[in-house]
């Protein structure tokens, strides 16, 4: 199975979305991503995807910074390419991932949110 049809079965629905997210071994689930965005200095960049309007972009070598080697790589795994391929891929759909599981500019409640939180475990960098 190549990149292309391992994102596409990633990103295929709604519920492939979110296993898309699991996949990069976030706690706390979107917000955990958020978060993680904010503490690692590129809250706006973050905070554009949750918000109405356009999804300001966000860089490969950011990507690897803010989710750390052991996310990206796991994730580059799934996909069965390099960690570099896949902070690129991430790039690419993560700003959309992140605006489409937060539908209205708002973070998801509690529920969704805990449950895409159990999805993700911990695997992020602190």
């Amino acid at each position: 199975m190549g990149l292309l049809d391992n994102l596409t079965g990633l990103l295929g629905g709604q519920g492939d979305l979110a296993e898309a997210v699991k996949s990069l071994g976030v706690a706390g689930g979107v917000g955990g991503l958020v978060d993680a965005f904010q503490k690692g200095g590129l809250g706006e960049v973050a905070q554009s995807w949750v918000a109405s309007g356009h999804n300001l972009p966000v860089s490969a070598e950011q990507i690897q910074a803010v989710l750390g080697s052991g996310a990206v790589g796991q994730f580059a795994e799934k996909l069965g390419v390099d960690p570099q391929t896949a902070a690129a891929k991430l790039s690419e759909i993560l700003p959309g991932l992140v605006d489409q599981l937060t539908p209205g500019g708002k973070l998801p409640d509690e529920g969704i949110g805990g449950a895409v939180g159990d999805l993700l475990g911990g695997f992020l960098k602190s």
